[in-house]
Parts: structure tokens; C-alpha cells; sequence
């Protein structure tokens, strides 16, 4: 199992798919370090050797911001936005949809699970 920038990257798959493991890089981005580096697309990982999975280590350090740094920096984006109290950082804070979705009916995943209220009586005439 090669290991690449702190991620184990699975030998079975596809160099392509495999690099889609590392958080901050998906399929256009893996493609561009797969041929930056000379690769096959095609090529598994378990048959790239040590130098092409060197290769792909230094690219991928010098060249993009992955896993730790990346997760640092987008929680300090969103970390500023509600410092400022802007309507994004408002809705992060709240914890609603931030991007103008409606929340009436779905936004389940943001708003997490139900919570009952309980009915007002009727006033009796």
C-alpha cells in the first residue's frame, strides 16, 4: 500500500482513483499529477515503483495543499466569515444551508435530526 501524504492509497484501484483518496485532490487533479509525473493513468497503484510514487510525493508537497493544511485553512475561512457576521457566517453558525438552499422542507443533513415540538392546546370557547 503506497503511502502519500499521510494517506494510505489503495494498491487494487486505478493510480487516478487512488489519488482520489487524499482530501484536496479529485479526478481532474489526479490526472494532472499522474501525467505531470509521466505516468499511466491506467497503471494500478501496486505497480508503480518507489521512484513514481516518490515522484508523486514530491509533486503533490509542492504543488497543492492537501489533508491537515487544507482542513486548517477552509475551517479559518469559515472561522472569519462568522468572526465578521456576514449572512454565511451567520447561517454556519446557525447551522443552516449556507448557499440559499430552502430549509422549509429538506436541509436534513445540515439541520440534523428532527426535533418535535409539542402542539398548543386549543383554547376551549
Amino acid at each position: 500500500m503506497a503511502r502519500i501524504a499521510g494517506v494510505d492509497v489503495p494498491d487494487n484501484k486505478r493510480g487516478v482513483i487512488g489519488l482520489t483518496y487524499i482530501f484536496g485532490i479529485g479526478r481532474s487533479s489526479a490526472e494532472q499529477i499522474l501525467s505531470e509525473c509521466k505516468i499511466d493513468l491506467n497503471k494500478k497503484v501496486n505497480d508503480w515503483d518507489d521512484d513514481e510514487a516518490g515522484a508523486i510525493r514530491t509533486y503533490i508537497s509542492e504543488n497543492f495543499k492537501v489533508e491537515g493544511v487544507l482542513k486548517s485553512e477552509i475551517q479559518l475561512s469559515i472561522k472569519r466569515l462568522m468572526d465578521i457576521g456576514c449572512y454565511r457566517g451567520l447561517r454556519h453558525r446557525k447551522g443552516l444551508p449556507v448557499r440559499g438552499q430552502h430549509t422549509k422542507n429538506n436541509a436534513r443533513t445540515r439541520k440534523g435530526k428532527r426535533k418535535t415540538m409539542a402542539n398548543k392546546k386549543k383554547a376551549t370557547k
